[in-house]
């Protein structure tokens, strides 16, 4: 996760036929952009991850005194990667969690090779590493 001051994207290339069409990009202030894999393994366990990644993703944005959360997936860095839709539907499950405990949350463009532009402060608390 990285506590980001200014977050911008642009899609670029499609990797994923099954998700939609997205032409646009986007811009994020003030931020905590978590970027995440799931493994083979979260596919057994989708209630605790759930759960897991949403207190990860609280303490971090408290941590850091920001309500905004931007989900982004990093799944092409993995060895054992999770269904894509799996990984779509664990998204949206957070996404929901979060926005219904007052977060403004967020996700990337699903299933995209995107540019990203990321200002982040040179502080401790605002780059933390997390497995769960």
């Amino acid at each position: 996760m990285i506590y980001c001051e200014q977050f911008r994207y642009n899609p670029v290339s499609k990797t994923l036929e099954d998700f939609p069409e997205i032409t646009e990009g986007g811009s994020f202030n003030r931020a905590l952009v978590a970027f995440i894999q799931t493994e083979e393994a979260d596919m057994d366990d989708e209630k605790n991850i759930e759960t897991k990644m949403v207190k990860n993703l609280k303490w971090a944005a408290k941590k850091n005194n920001t309500q905004k959360v931007v989900l982004h997936s990093f799944a092409h860095l993995s060895e054992s990667k999770a269904d894509p839709h799996f990984t779509k539907h664990l998204f949206d499950l957070v996404e929901n969690r979060m926005n219904n405990a007052d977060y403004n949350c967020e996700q990337t463009p699903f299933g995209y090779f995107l540019d990203i532009d990321v200002k982040a402060p040179g502080i401790s608390q605002a780059r933390i590493f997390k497995s769960i």
